[in-house]
């Protein structure tokens, strides 16, 4: 039976509750929606102390010893992945890396066959990235309940790690959210980035968000009921505070027609020098990666001082460790 089926015949349960132990500690990451404020800035100075200045011995602890998190990606993925695995191993954890091309599902096992197989292996934590939308929430379903499920990046829906890593960014380089103006340039349609985002702003008050893509790549404004969503970048970017651009999903675009070509899309939507004149005079600079230099952004703008792209990269790793370290905390008080 297809997954998609399999979803559809599962119990609807709201993924913002399942994701609460009943003490309402985070047990399961699945996404940011519907995340207290309290919460989100808790995960947030929990990363905080994750992080060690680059060249310094990197922040350890054993507050994950014995047990063991399984990093399941049928997704590519290096920024995630990676920081999953040393974020673990970092924290003392047992690690086990997991691709398609390495596992039975690719012989036909069923998601909930592997993790029952892993479970039984004493896996503890399960990191998941699938193209298919709902199977995070699925898994979290189905386990026992010692077991908890992170959100890795799926589909187009979500990737709330990638979201608090990004607000993390911000916080530290503007301190509060509620007089910023942050704008998402790119494929927004197709960006659970964008999404996570999103939500992490709303939650915590942001100024205003706006969202700046070509016709062909715009969202469904019920999908981003606060943002602007706009067509310009010159309009979209005029006393910006954050600047963040995104990559075109070409993988989960079924028709290409429509899609602006490279020097189109670089004239009109790629985050430049220039462009970034009519911002804020402080204005700083994000990309989530894989970044396509020359047009999404230029690339001397990419590696300049009001660049946060590697910053982002750093938090990734503190932002991870403070999730595992919150959800096996969680479990060992149950």
């Amino acid at each position: 039976m297809p997954v998609t089926e399999l979803f559809e015949q599962a119990p609807v349960i709201d993924d913002a509750r399942l994701q609460m132990s009943g003490a309402g500690r985070l047990r399961h990451l699945l996404t940011l929606k519907g995340l207290k404020r309290s919460m989100l800035t808790e995960l947030l100075d929990q990363s905080e102390a994750f992080l060690s200045p680059l060249g310094n011995v990197p922040v350890r602890s054993r507050s994950l010893a014995g047990k063991t998190v399984a990093n399941l990606f049928f997704e590519p993925s290096t920024r995630t992945r990676a920081s999953f695995d040393l974020a673990a191993k970092r924290l003392g954890a047992d690690v086990l890396n997991l691709d398609v091309n390495m596992s039975s599902r690719k012989k036909g096992e069923s998601i909930l066959d592997m993790i029952y197989t892993l479970q039984a292996m004493q896996v503890d934590i399960f990191v998941v990235r699938d193209a298919s939308a709902g199977v995070p929430a699925y898994i979290a379903r189905h386990v026992l309940d010692h077991v908890s499920i992170l959100n890795a990046g799926e589909s187009d829906v979500s990737h709330p790690t990638q979201g608090l890593l990004d607000l993390l960014t911000i916080r530290q380089c503007k301190q509060s959210f509620e007089k910023l103006i942050v704008v998402v340039v790119g494929d927004i349609a197709h960006s659970r980035v964008a999404r996570s985002l999103a939500s992490g702003l709303a939650t915590m008050g942001v100024g205003e968000l706006r969202l700046v893509s070509p016709k062909s790549l715009a969202p469904d404004p019920a999908d981003f009921p606060r943002a602007r969503i706009l067509h310009k970048l010159d309009d979209g970017i005029r006393g910006a505070d954050v600047v963040m651009a995104l990559r075109i999903q070409r993988e989960r675009i079924g028709n290409l027609d429509g899609i602006p070509g490279i020097d189109e899309y670089f004239a009109n939507f790629g985050i430049s020098h220039e462009r970034m004149k009519l911002a804020a005079p402080d204005a700083i600079v994000m990309h989530p990666g894989p970044m396509n230099r020359g047009i999404e952004i230029e690339s001397s703008l990419a590696d300049s001082p009001s660049s946060m792209i590697t910053r982002q990269v750093t938090n990734g790793l503190a932002v991870r460790m403070a999730i595992l370290a919150a959800v096996s905390r969680t479990v060992d008080t149950r």
